[in-house]
């Protein structure tokens, strides 16, 4: 398979992930290595809610100090909310939001959200999985890709 086929098959996969590279690069060191790729790959695929919520959690981490804090919600939110016209400020309503999702994930009220208090919120409410965004691909973009991928086995050959 020659880097633009594997180049739209990743896109294909990926298309509604803003932070795939961050959550795929595991040692923070700017590069995926083949390692990482396939555990990626593995977990999009086939992966179990306990290691999508762990991938998830370390996605909306942006800082990585262990807790998803009102700020990073607000970030995340604001960045994958749909821009509506409207005489409120847009900030105010995302502001809302993260207060109400505190009230419904923050089971230890701290006013942030560990991973403990995020996968009880998830097992409740698998939905909530992607609370602050997407960063799973969605079975249409996954079933493209295995389609694609499984299509011809020997196309690998020629890598």
């Amino acid at each position: 398979m020659n880097r633009k086929k594997l180049q739209k098959l990743t896109d294909t996969l990926a298309k509604n992930c803003k932070h795939l590279f961050r959550g795929f690069d595991k040692d923070n060191d700017g590069c995926v290595n083949v390692l990482e790729w396939i555990h990626g790959l593995s977990l999009f695929l086939r992966g179990s809610l306990e290691e999508k919520m762990k991938y998830c959690f370390e996605v909306f981490d942006l800082n990585g100090d262990g807790f998803i804090s009102k700020e990073e919600m607000f970030h995340m939110l604001k960045n994958s909310l749909l821009k509506q016209p409207s005489e409120e400020d847009p900030d105010e309503g995302i502001k809302d939001l993260v207060e109400i999702t505190l009230k419904k994930m923050d089971h230890d009220h701290d006013g942030k959200l560990s991973f403990a208090d995020y996968e009880l919120a998830v097992r409740e409410e698998t939905l909530l999985l992607e609370a602050f965004g997407p960063c799973l691909p969605d079975p249409k973009s996954q079933m493209e890709f295995e389609a694609q991928v499984f299509k011809d086995p020997n196309e690998f050959n020629d890598m």
